[in-house]
């Protein structure tokens, strides 16, 4: 008994073990490729960013693992919206860098996204006044 504990043990070390040489190498690879385009400090910070990304990503899989859905029913389109941004983070993290590039690439379509934001947001405070 004590024996497969200790096999156990050893084996889960050297998972870990191969998990973080994996983890440092791809960091290291990451970092040689950026240095031919940047600065090293640059590189250092793009790499620190892109797995400070990944272990934000991981936890909140972790954490959302636990929690079951809500009921989605009497949900508006942008509660619906959010709520799928919280089950799938790695599509919502794919479709906000598309918005972003396209926004990027296009300003006058993040002025009119923006102004009808605001025009919404001043007829929603114009219905609270007149109730009053």
């Amino acid at each position: 008994m004590i024996k497969k504990a200790v096999s156990l043990a050893a084996a889960i070390a050297a998972l870990a073990a191969a998990a973080a040489v994996c983890v440092f190498a791809a960091a290291f690879a990451l970092y040689a490729l950026l240095r031919t385009s940047m600065t090293a400090a640059g590189s250092a910070a793009v790499v620190a960013l892109v797995f400070a990304a990944i272990a934000a990503l991981i936890g909140v899989i972790m954490l959302r693992k636990g929690n079951p859905p809500p009921d989605r029913q009497d949900q508006s389109l942008t509660g619906r919206l959010i709520d799928l941004a919280r089950d799938k983070p790695v599509i919502a993290a794919v479709a906000a860098a598309a918005a972003g590039f396209v926004l990027l690439r296009n300003p006058n379509l993040a002025t009119a996204a923006f102004t009808a934001a605001m025009a919404g947001r001043a007829k929603q405070a114009e219905r609270r006044v007149r109730r009053r």
